[in-house]
Formats: C-alpha cells, structure tokens, sequence
C-alpha cells in the first residue's frame, strides 16, 4: 500500500517542488509564470473541462450533486458573512476563502492522479463551477462597491475559455453527440488529439502552484484561524452531501473520492482577479498557499483510501 500511495503523492511532491525550485534559482520569472498560467487557462484546462462533461453520466444524481454542492457553498460564504457581521472574521475577504474551490487548476489534477482519469471530477465540479461564476463572484465584486448585474456575470462567464470548454462538454454530452463521435471511425483520433493537449495540464498545474507558494510567519494566526475554519466547514459538507447522496443513489467510491477532493481544496486561487485585497493582499495569497499545502497532505489520505 506504501508504495502505491507514493506512486500517487510523490510526483505531486516533485513537481510543487519543482516550482518552488524554478522561482528560488530564477529558471523562469514572473512573465514566464503568467505564460505558463495563460497556456493552461486559454488551452489546455478548457480541453480537460470539454472532455471531462463529454464523458460524464448524465442522470439524476448530477442534478441532485448540482444542488447540494451549490447550496452548501452558499451556506460557507453565509457562514463567513455572519462572521464579518459579528466582528469574529480575520478580514473582509474571508468568506470568501471559506467558499468554493479550485477545481480547475488544481481538482481535476489530483482527482486524475487518483484515479487515473479526470472525468468522474465533473460530476462535483459543475456546481462548484457554478456558484464561483454566480454568487461567489457577485459578492466577491460587490466589497469593492461595485454594481453586479446579470449581464456583469454573463460577461464573465462567456468571456473564459474554462466555461467554454465546460459548456460545450455539457452540450455535447447530454445530447449524446460526444458518444456518437467517440464511437465513430475517427473517435481514436478525437481521443488521441484530447489527450495530447490535456496531458501535460497536471504537471503544469502543480508547477505553477509550487512556484507560487507564499508563507507570510507573521499573517500565520489569521490564515490557520481561517484555514481551519475552512476545514470544519468543508468537513460537514463532505458528510451532509456524501450521507445524502448515497441514501438515494447508493455508495459510489469513486464519486466519494471526487467529493473528498472537491472539499480538500483550497478557495480559487481568482479571487485576486476580481477584487481590489488592498492591505490584504498577502493574508489571502498566504491563506491559499498554507490551504494549498494542507490539500496535498489530505492528498495522500485520500489516496490511501481510494487504493484500500
């Protein structure tokens, strides 16, 4: 079992590694990390998201997962506002570290080195997905003082390639026509096309988050108050959500280890994207570094139960 979990955590160890090794020694600088971030964001992530729906199961349990995922999140962010509201939250910004997920950048890699492919993530993905276009991010824009209108949120939504990518995986997998395609004379080349842009998206992924990482010793108490914090929240998402899924549709290990990933996983690493931190800049990019670490740790558990 040893070496098998290592067969799972310890490339995920080298290529964080790795980053932090390329930012320490200057193999590349900050143009050539955005490079790396536009080319998994504009390329290779959409293809992922694209073939992750396309193979996705369409049924019941989706729509069910879509609810719970999407109004658990709404109870984590209410959380953080009532923390704001009573004067008990490390900042402003902190609901919104406590709510959704990363599971672009960072999900679909460690559900894919989990279990060996990254569709069954799509399934607990969509809600998360979402509610980062919708709630999270009119809240998000609305500490600023700005107005958030539909239109805004459509905008944002049709803009990103990730959405694109998700949304025509949906499209052509609900409607059968990814199946038609895939089972046709040229579906070999369609997957091997897809698999060769997609391949290298984990590597990256991890790469990137390694060269990012970012520990500020005197934002320590804020950010484990609020890693932790994040921690029990997630934690009684995980058994509300799994409890009640496997009460009407039965226990589904894989789709169990797609939700312990899915709530292992650091707030999105957007959140400097869309808002104005100001003097909290460093307690949130700190927070999702310290969140990022604490997910790989929970990446080998997670592993040990999947090959149990």
């Amino acid at each position: 079992m040893v070496i098998k979990i290592l067969e799972m955590a310890l490339p995920v160890l080298i290529m964080l590694g790795l980053g932090y090794f390329c930012k320490a020694k200057n193999v590349f600088d900050e143009k050539g990390l955005l490079g790396l971030k536009a080319f998994i964001s504009n390329i290779t992530l959409p293809v992922v998201l694209f073939n992750a729906f396309l193979c996705a199961e369409y049924n019941a349990k989706i729509v069910v997962l879509f609810v719970l995922i999407y109004v658990g999140y709404l109870l984590a962010i209410g959380t953080g506002l009532l923390l704001n509201k009573t004067g008990k939250s490390c900042s402003v910004f902190m609901p919104f570290l406590l709510a959704s997920a990363e599971g672009g950048m960072l999900g679909y890699a460690l559900y894919g080195l989990i279990t060996g492919t990254q569709t069954g993530f799509a399934a607990v993905d969509l809600g998360q997905t979402v509610f980062a276009y919708t709630a999270f991010l009119a809240l998000l824009k609305m500490t600023d003082g700005k107005k958030v209108t539909a239109r805004n949120l459509l905008g944002n939504m049709f803009s990103n390639k990730c959405f694109w990518g998700m949304l025509l995986g949906i499209i052509c997998g609900a409607t059968g026509i990814g199946k038609l395609v895939l089972n046709s004379s040229v579906g070999g080349i369609v997957t091997s096309v897809i698999s060769m842009i997609a391949a290298p998206t984990s590597a990256i992924v991890l790469l990137v988050v390694g060269y990012e990482l970012n520990m500020k010793r005197e934002l320590m108490k804020k950010v484990l108050i609020t890693v932790v914090t994040r921690l029990a929240i997630m934690a009684v998402l995980l058994v509300a959500v799994s409890a009640i899924v496997t009460g009407i549709f039965g226990y589904d290990k894989e789709l169990e280890v797609a939700l312990m990933v899915l709530y292992s996983l650091p707030a999105p690493f957007i959140i400097p994207m869309f808002a104005d931190l100001g003097d909290d800049s460093e307690y949130v990019s700190t927070t999702l570094s310290v969140n990022t670490v604490v997910t790989i740790i929970l990446f080998v558990f997670i592993s040990a139960f999947y090959i149990m």
